[in-house]
């Protein structure tokens, strides 16, 4: 196997893993990601880390067949349990939910695993703003984000490094509040992790597509809540109506030039 195509969601995390650095998947399934990225000669070698008995053996199996045993060890835990402190300079994780994740570098922060890693390169399926949070709240800040769309699924890549490093700027630069050219909402920190600071600063048709599905589906809760006169649904169409409208306003002020 001379080289690996990967998906489209694959191939953007791909690129956000550095030139030459020391890569650990986490969650590997059947380590494209790491033997793709050894084939292409991005990194030199690579850790693919699963927990699962299935995807572990796969990924042995996909390594072994595209003759890189030699630089992938594919190794099975939870996590980062898979890694010794320093061993790895950036880690890739993909195909989870946000506080998964989330759980899992908190985790891996306690027993040191993340010492010395330089990047993450992070793709949650859903929960993004809990992952957004968790990185606020322990010293990585977000150099890029990207959204894309792929088999009528809606994905999201962040790439953070330690805040103070490479980075270009702070959290709190990246998180400061703003109010957009003629827009009537400002964009506070609360509303910049649940929508990405990023990709507000640069929307394209499918983050619009996103919210405006995410407006949909808060509409159809609100009509099931209007089916109901107790107190307790009042409140909740009242705190769902301000929701609707909140996003609403912040996709009606977005650059409409960038989509």
């Amino acid at each position: 196997m001379n080289n690996v195509k990967l998906s489209e969601r694959l191939q953007l995390l791909l690129e956000q893993v550095p030139e030459g650095s020391r890569l650990a998947d986490i969650g590997s399934d059947h380590a494209l990601l790491p033997v793709a990225a050894v084939i292409s000669g991005r990194v030199p070698s690579a850790i693919a880390g699963e927990v699962n008995l299935g995807p572990y053996e796969a990924a042995g199996r996909g390594v072994a067949e595209a003759g890189l045993s030699k630089q992938i060890a594919v190794r099975r835990g939870d996590g980062l349990e898979v890694l010794e402190p320093g061993e790895a300079d950036t880690i890739t994780i993909a195909g989870m939910g946000g506080s998964l994740i989330a759980a899992i570098l908190e985790r891996g922060q306690k027993q040191g695993k993340l010492a010395g890693v330089k990047t993450l390169a992070l793709q949650p399926n859903v929960g993004e703003d809990i992952l957004r949070r968790w990185l606020l709240g322990n010293g990585w800040v977000l150099i890029s984000e990207h959204i894309l769309e792929e088999d009528g699924k809606t994905y999201e890549i962040l790439t953070a490094v330690p805040e103070g490093s490479e980075a270009g700027r702070t959290n709190e630069q990246l998180y400061q509040e703003y109010a957009p050219a003629g827009g009537k909402v400002a964009f506070d920190q609360a509303l910049l992790l649940q929508m990405g600071p990023w990709l507000l600063q640069a929307p394209n048709e499918v983050f619009m597509a996103k919210w405006q599905g995410e407006i949909s589906k808060l509409e159809g809760i609100l009509t099931s809540l209007s089916r109901s006169e107790l107190e307790a649904a009042e409140e909740k169409r009242s705190k769902i109506s301000a929701q609707i409208k909140r996003i609403a306003e912040v996709l009606e002020c977005l650059p409409k030039d960038r989509l």
